[in-house]
């Protein structure tokens, strides 16, 4: 299968190929919001030793997490330079031969690093405008050798990502009025799963006929994503599509379903999906985190009650991946395979 750059760069592209044509229009529905409309938190006042400051940020967070599954984190001390070395060497990877990537084209789904290209082209009965790296880098880290400096990049990004998200889940576990290291300890992190996905969205010439990735939710509990100057990502909310356009150095944080599991569904994972643009190549850095991989997961007892019974039954976290992973991007049908 061939990669949509290899397509783009060895054809003068005039037109769509007839198996990347979606059905799925990416300009239904959309609503422009203004940015500031989309929850942002302050990471420094969450970390704040002023407890009123934290507190009010925790209030924050829990509140994005429940409105809208999806908030920018500004202030959060990584530097502007790391992350312009990230985006720049995944655009290197991308530059690579097609000989050279296809050293990482894993056959398998928990392979340590794999490229590919679509989502899965075995299921998918579109092709999506989308190539991908995905490497496993936590608890053991693995990445690229290539283009140099790549590798040291990556885990240095990704050390400071997990320290985001840490900090992150533990606001999150006092919103809802659980001890600050609940979800740490619930979900067994220190050896918790960490998958980093790049995305290479070659320039389309007719990005209205196609989509870089469909409707979905992500796997994990929290995605912190990343991308360089062109925008694409669009959140579901209040069944509209909003297009995202971060603040400058920001990240972007989304809720995923075993956010939605753990919690009963009083965080829901949002829905989102990438479009394709005429101007230029879009690259987007996201690292999805779970719970380590051999973990059941159910929601939490201390969220369960007579009057809130369970919603889902638990599940491992590999096993939701496989099923995630082997079917369609589709919405949160996954999640609705689990739901009670």
């Amino acid at each position: 299968m061939s990669s949509v750059k290899e397509l783009v760069e060895s054809k003068c592209l005039s037109s769509v190929p007839s198996n990347y044509i979606c059905l799925e229009n990416p300009e239904d529905s959309i609503l422009n919001y203004e940015t500031d409309n989309i929850p942002t938190i302050d990471f420094s006042q969450l970390t704040s030793s002023n407890p009123s400051v934290r507190s009010k940020a925790i209030k924050q967070l829990g509140d994005a997490c429940r409105d809208w599954g999806f908030f920018m984190l500004i202030n959060h001390g990584v530097s502007e330079i790391l992350r312009d070395e990230v985006i720049r060497t995944s655009q290197g990877f991308f530059d690579l031969t097609e000989k050279e990537k296809m050293e990482h084209a894993g056959r398998n789904l928990f392979d340590p690093i794999r490229y590919g290209t679509s989502f899965n082209v075995t299921v998918d009965k579109t092709l999506f405008w989308r190539d991908y790296l995905k490497c496993h880098v936590h608890p053991h880290f693995n990445a690229p050798s290539k283009p140099p400096g790549f590798s040291q990049t990556l885990e240095e990004y990704i050390t400071k990502g997990r320290e985001l998200v840490e900090e992150l889940l533990e606001g999150i576990s006092l919103s809802l009025g659980l001890e600050e290291n609940f979800i740490h300890k619930r979900m067994n992190l220190d050896l918790g799963s960490q998958l980093l996905v790049i995305n290479c969205y070659p320039p389309c010439p007719n990005p209205e006929l196609v989509m870089g990735l469909p409707a979905h939710t992500d796997h994990g509990l929290l995605t912190l994503l990343m991308q360089n100057e062109l925008g694409g990502l669009q959140i579901q909310h209040n069944g509209k599509w909003i297009p995202v356009h971060p603040l400058p150095n920001s990240f972007l944080i989304n809720t995923g379903d075993h956010m939605e599991i753990l919690t009963n569904g009083k965080y829901k994972s949002v829905v989102h999906r990438a479009v394709a643009n005429t101007k230029a190549t879009r690259i987007s850095v996201g690292t999805a985190h779970g719970p380590k991989l051999d973990t059941i997961v159910g929601p939490a007892p201390e969220l369960v009650g007579d009057d809130n019974t369970a919603s889902y039954r638990a599940i491992k976290y590999s096993d939701y991946i496989e099923l995630q992973q082997n079917h369609e991007l589709d919405g949160k049908s996954c999640l609705d395979r689990i739901r009670i």
